[in-house]
């Protein structure tokens, strides 16, 4: 009581320097407020092991076994992402089943038709890339001197490396291991895509039947009633932030392609997938955007402050949208925490590769949200949200 005394004190006292008085007795009250409704952190050490002991667990089981947890995982992020679609077929008196293939066909056949619409020009770009390097080199001269010391100094780490064994002509094999790097766990998505509409499906027929199991095995009607309540707010809560951020990235990629086909770039379709996807991986994916808009424009656009233009548009598009129209729609309860964010981008990449990377911020916003909705797990949704 003395401490708390002696605080209030020492606050009036240095707003009452300022003449500001009334900023002190708002600050007690807020503070007051603050400590009623505090988060309570786990002060139990072998809760807190056992909890760290199986995180671990999950981690390692999910690394070694990704060919059947990635499937499990895209279905379930799938499952809440069409949950607001399943709600308003069933209002339109269609039998579960049937509103599951419903979506499940629309969105295989939304899968095929765009693969089948990029293509063409996804091929055709990837022929003009060998006859544009010369057009590349004499528009990027400036850059040849520093390239040509990162190729050496990269030469002489590769050499270092493996013990100077290194031949001349040892870029193929660091091209091939940086390839296999990159599309890491890609095999694993490919081959798992039946196993994620397999299970994708069943997951949408069932629609609440865990819940129900859940509610049918608690003890007490309290216990019931939260459990349905918070499943609710969960599943609500994720509904609309994957539903906002997918509308977002396909707002985005409408208008890339948009402004692409308008400066002369053609090829729209292709160019509104691409930002749609790279959208998904913040920050690193809109980052390896500007390069591929800025090699596209440098290879068939004239002069070079025009070729700049695709990358300039793109940059500011992604600027409107990241930092203006999705914090209004999502709010704070829905932001992260960016270096959170770059962190996960790394680890699941790690775990997953190029799937992972995409799922990523999906699965720490689903976190943020699960333990913003369980009271002994507030602590770490606080800590992943991002500044105000």
């Amino acid at each position: 009581m003395a401490a708390e005394q002696t605080v209030t004190a020492t606050l009036r006292e240095d707003f009452a320097r300022d003449g500001t008085l009334e900023r002190a007795e708002a600050t007690l009250v807020k503070t007051t407020t603050e400590e009623a409704d505090s988060i309570d952190l786990p002060s139990d050490p072998v809760t807190v092991m056992l909890a760290a002991l199986l995180l671990l667990a999950v981690l390692t089981a999910a690394y070694v076994a990704a060919p059947i947890v990635l499937p499990v995982v895209l279905a379930l992020v799938l499952n809440l992402l069409f949950q607001p679609a399943m709600r308003a077929l069933e209002n339109l008196r269609l039998p579960r089943s049937l509103a599951a293939l419903i979506l499940i066909l629309v969105f295989f056949g939304a899968i095929v038709a765009i693969g089948a619409a990029v293509s063409g020009p996804a091929t055709e770009w990837a022929a003009k890339l060998p006859g544009g390097i010369p057009r590349l080199q004499e528009r990027l001269q400036f850059l040849s001197q520093p390239i040509a010391t990162l190729q050496t100094f990269l030469h002489q780490i590769d050499g270092f490396m493996s013990g100077g064994a290194a031949a001349p002509g040892g870029n193929g094999a660091s091209g091939s291991a940086i390839a296999a790097m990159l599309f890491a766990g890609t095999t694993h998505f490919a081959s798992g895509f039946f196993q994620t509409i397999l299970i994708l499906f069943f997951l949408l027929v069932s629609g609440n039947t865990f819940l129900k199991r859940t509610v049918e095995i608690l003890p007490s009607f309290k216990g019931k009633r939260q459990a349905v309540e918070l499943s609710q707010q969960v599943e609500a809560n994720i509904s609309i932030y994957l539903v906002t951020i997918t509308a977002m990235n396909a707002a985005v990629g409408a208008a890339t392609g948009l402004a692409m086909w308008l400066v002369g770039l053609g090829d729209p379709i292709l160019w509104g997938v691409t930002a749609f996807l790279l959208n998904f991986v913040p920050i690193m994916g809109p980052l390896f955007g500007v390069g591929i808009f800025l090699l596209a424009g440098l290879l068939v656009l004239d002069p070079l402050w025009m070729a700049m233009m695709p990358a300039a548009l793109y940059l500011a598009i992604h600027v409107i949208e990241g930092e203006i129209v999705t914090p209004m729609l999502l709010a704070r309860r829905f932001t992260l925490n960016p270096v959170l964010v770059i962190v996960s981008l790394i680890f699941w990449f790690w775990m997953w590769g190029v799937p992972g990377a995409i799922l990523a911020v999906p699965m720490l916003a689903i976190t943020k949200i699960v333990c913003d909705g369980i009271r002994p797990l507030a602590a770490i949704g606080h800590f992943l949200s991002g500044d105000e």
